[in-house]
């Protein structure tokens, strides 16, 4: 049985948590009973705090709220006359659509991060996880360093070896941020040009605390182990919950198909007729059993197929494959709603083009892209680009997040080495990272003989590379590379999605695109997270009082 730290409340704090939450103790729960603006404001702070959703309302929230008569409020009111009309709509005329007009709000706490990556594969969902940027991970919760578990490690022959080894993982991740932050502070000045900006100055420092506090936490966070625990907020359909379900009830992780129990026990307190086929033998169990068939199916074919063969070495980026006259399409796409004629004329039209017509034609749909936000309408998804990555763990993390994509990944292990950041190199911080590494894999290979490597996996720290595969058309690519480029963005996935860009304008010669790619930032720099500190400090001093 897996063990999860149950919190303490008073009586008067339980009293007020029965009114929003469906249970006091479980680490999964839902928010009923409050307003919609009330929830995305909680799941937003959720992501930058120690503190569980249940605290966060009671501390930050509830004083906020009207309560006055809520006293005989019960989470299950309505849900009975609820059920009857969806039993009648869903049930028995099987009319799924209905099934996405129920959503929740759904707080998944205590998950580890091979959990999270399953928790946020679904696309038609949307996802808050708790970051690694702004939260120290080293401090205990009831005595023990926030990681999981696993049962089945824990009774075999290693499991005193696990924790031991895991301890030290995050004993070493402590020290690095300390490095990282003593060494940062020293450098910061150099980092701006020599100059402290008025902001800085005039707001006491905070800024530029905040922007090393967060650049020390990502040059320390491929030190921590996969296993280490996380918080997730998940708003979704009931129909995209039942999806979610039914892979993971089918899931070989043992982790995974636990919290798919608890996550059911809960969405059926205020959608239980939307999740009413997830474990019907008819139904969703033999669903799952599709699921798991065609998994297992696989898994021999490719034992077979590529039982003698290793990695070949490759670089980190590799364009695979797009369309050499994609950009042809892409213009054609452009200039279609504008006219009343069949695309295959428009297409032809398009081929006589000269160069300057095509720039033109371009710069006049991107617009004026004064931020990028600003992004141009669906033509750019006539062209779709597909890349090989073999990066880090938690870079992987952070761009797996993006849904509007196709994104398959391998197992996670040792066996591509690891990244380390340029940072701790300059801090002078090699040599420690390279033993956390080292004691990772060896924990790895243990766990592998004793267990088997999907469990493995949870020794295996972020810095190790994992390989996966991205495909996405050009308003993705837009979307993602422009994000994931600026400045206070981690230093590994912005050489990830850089270098994309590079292939996209050399590789793929679609310079159209590249061009209309106008917020991609290629800036180096120390600490790039202060200019974005600086920003919040300016926001938050314009505000009234």
């Amino acid at each position: 049985m897996i063990h999860y730290a149950a919190e303490t409340f008073t009586p008067d704090e339980r009293d007020v948590l029965r009114r929003y939450v469906t249970n006091l103790r479980q680490p999964v729960f839902a928010l009923v009973n409050l307003p919609e603006v009330v929830k995305g404001a909680l799941f937003a702070r959720y992501s930058r705090t120690h503190k569980t959703l249940r605290r966060l309302l009671l501390d930050e929230f509830v004083d906020d709220l009207d309560i006055s008569g809520d006293e005989t409020i019960d989470a299950t009111v309505g849900v009975e006359r609820a059920e009857q009309l969806y039993q009648r709509v869903f049930v028995e005329y099987g009319d799924d659509s209905v099934a996405q007009l129920g959503a929740v709000h759904l707080a998944c706490e205590q998950a580890s991060n091979l959990l999270t990556k399953i928790l946020e594969r679904g696309r038609l969902m949307s996802y808050l996880e708790q970051s690694t940027r702004y939260l120290a991970y080293d401090e205990r919760v009831q005595g023990r360093y926030r990681y999981h578990r696993p049962p089945s490690v824990m009774s075999s022959a290693v499991g005193t070896r696990f924790i031991g080894d895991v301890d030290r993982m995050f004993d070493a991740y402590g020290d690095m941020v300390r490095r990282m932050t003593a060494w940062l502070t020293d450098h910061h000045d150099a980092a701006k040009g020599g100059t402290v900006s008025s902001v800085t100055a005039k707001g006491g420092d905070l800024a530029r605390r905040r922007a090393i506090r967060a650049q020390a936490f990502d040059a320390a966070r491929g030190l921590l182990p996969a296993a280490s625990l996380s918080n997730v907020g998940i708003f979704g359909s009931g129909q995209a919950y039942e999806a979610l379900l039914l892979r993971m009830r089918a899931h070989p992780l043992p982790e995974a198909r636990s919290y798919a129990q608890l996550m059911l026990t809960e969405l059926r307190k205020v959608i239980p007729s939307f999740l009413r086929r997830v474990d019907q033998p008819d139904r969703g169990i033999v669903w799952s059993d599709y699921l798991e068939a065609n998994r297992v199916a696989m898994d021999e074919f490719v034992a077979e197929l590529f039982d003698d063969e290793t990695p070949e070495p490759v670089p980190e980026v590799v364009l695979t494959d797009w369309d050499p006259v994609g950009e042809e399409k892409m213009l054609a796409a452009m200039l279609f709603p504008y006219t009343d004629l069949p695309e295959s004329q428009i297409a032809a039209r398009v081929r006589e083009m000269t160069e300057a017509q095509r720039l033109d034609l371009v710069q006049r749909y991107a617009g004026e892209r004064t931020n990028r936000r600003h992004r141009p309408s669906r033509a750019l998804e006539r062209i779709d680009y597909r890349f090989d990555v073999l990066g880090d763990y938690g870079s992987f993390r952070d761009l797996q997040r993006h849904r509007l994509l196709t994104i398959e990944w391998q197992p996670l292990g040792p066996r591509h080495g690891y990244v380390v950041p340029g940072l701790v190199d300059a801090a002078g911080g090699g040599e420690a990272y390279d033993e956390v590494m080292e004691l990772s894999a060896e924990m790895y290979d243990a766990l592998a003989d004793a267990v088997g490597p999907l469990e493995a996996s949870y020794a295996v720290a972020m810095a190790y590379r994992v390989r996966y595969s991205m495909q996405f058309n050009a308003r993705e690519a837009m979307h993602m590379i422009e994000l994931r480029s600026q400045p206070q963005g981690h230093e590994d996935y912005r050489r990830i999605v850089t270098e994309m860009y590079r292939q996209i304008a050399e590789v793929a010669g679609h310079r159209a695109v590249a061009a209309m790619l106008s917020h991609v930032d290629l800036s180096q720099g120390v600490l790039g997270r202060l200019g974005a500190e600086e920003a919040t400090e300016r926001r938050r001093s314009a505000e009234p009082a």
